[in-house]
């Protein structure tokens, strides 16, 4: 018989300083949240090799650091509009919507556009990136698709530096995980409330399905494994779902009734083990605890 999924609550981890936060319109919302005055809207959470916390903060093109004290400051500061982000020797790599993939010294704040292009044609507007084990980065090119014009990427990065677009006719492509176990790529479709697999037959994409439709919210957004290769899923803006080995849900991470979640990261320290989660809106951090999930 099938169980019905447990639940546990998240809780506040860390909240963005008052002194960061002066809310206001901006391009990236009048386009996105209804013109909505905003103070922040954070994602791309990651961590370094020394337990500073980086974020984006989309609309004012912000890249925040909270050191192990849980000191907040700005790193960097750039005409983008940053969204998913990873730490890759020594250096952030980040999918900028309206720059390219872009990476960043949060030593000197310095930036500089990696991609800007597929050959001569423009981007769509990246939205997260994640790596395979052989070193190629695939990333999500979103832009404005959704049901009514599934037209968003994913593209693939070699690591000879090769550009190629592996999947089209995607309706909102978002969060996307390597699965290194099953060989297979997991993309968030969030105009399409669902999850695809996509599986590779020497090295090209084949039999692409749905592995987990979901109901509700706004759709899937950020997703991450977790230690025993389990998917981690965050429908924005309710909370993180926990799915087993065939994909079926297992737990379920509720945020606060006011949050509004969107992108994880799973760390392991001292024996904890946890996701933190990006409550966007609202400038917070909260915290699920994976021990024993």
């Amino acid at each position: 018989m099938l169980a019905a999924p447990a639940q546990r609550q998240m809780s506040v981890w860390s909240q963005m300083p008052a002194a960061l936060r002066a809310p206001r319109r901006s391009a990236w919302a009048d386009i996105n949240m209804g013109g909505r005055e905003l103070g922040c809207f954070l994602e791309g959470p990651v961590f370094d090799d020394a337990g500073n916390l980086f974020l984006v903060d989309i609309p004012f093109g912000r890249i925040l650091r909270i050191d192990p004290s849980g000191r907040w400051e700005i790193v960097a500061a750039y005409d983008g509009w940053p969204n998913g982000m990873k730490w890759r020797n020594g250096q952030l790599l980040i999918a900028d919507h309206r720059l390219g993939l872009v990476e960043l010294d949060p030593g000197s704040g310095h930036h500089r556009v990696l991609i800007g292009a597929i050959g001569d044609q423009p981007l769509l507007g990246l939205n997260d990136l994640t790596y395979a084990p052989d070193g190629a980065l695939y990333l999500t090119d979103q832009g404005q698709s959704g049901l009514h014009e599934p037209v968003g990427r994913v593209l693939r990065r070699a690591p000879n530096g090769t550009l190629d677009i592996i999947l089209q006719n995607c309706p909102s492509p978002n969060g996307l995980v390597f699965d290194a176990q099953r060989g297979w790529l997991y993309v968030a479709m969030t105009r399409g409330n669902c999850i695809w697999r996509v599986p590779f037959v020497e090295g090209r994409p084949s039999k692409v399905g749905l592995a987990i439709q979901l109901s509700g919210g706004i759709g899937p957004d950020g997703m991450a494994l977790d230690a025993d290769g389990r998917l981690l899923v965050v429908q924005a803006p309710l909370g993180v779902w926990q799915f087993d080995q065939h994909n079926m849900p297992r737990r379920f991470f509720a945020a606060p009734d006011d949050a509004y979640v969107t992108n994880l990261v799973v760390r392991r320290q001292a024996g904890q083990v946890g996701l933190f989660v990006t409550d966007s809106i609202n400038g917070r951090v909260l915290f699920g605890d994976l021990a024993g999930a």
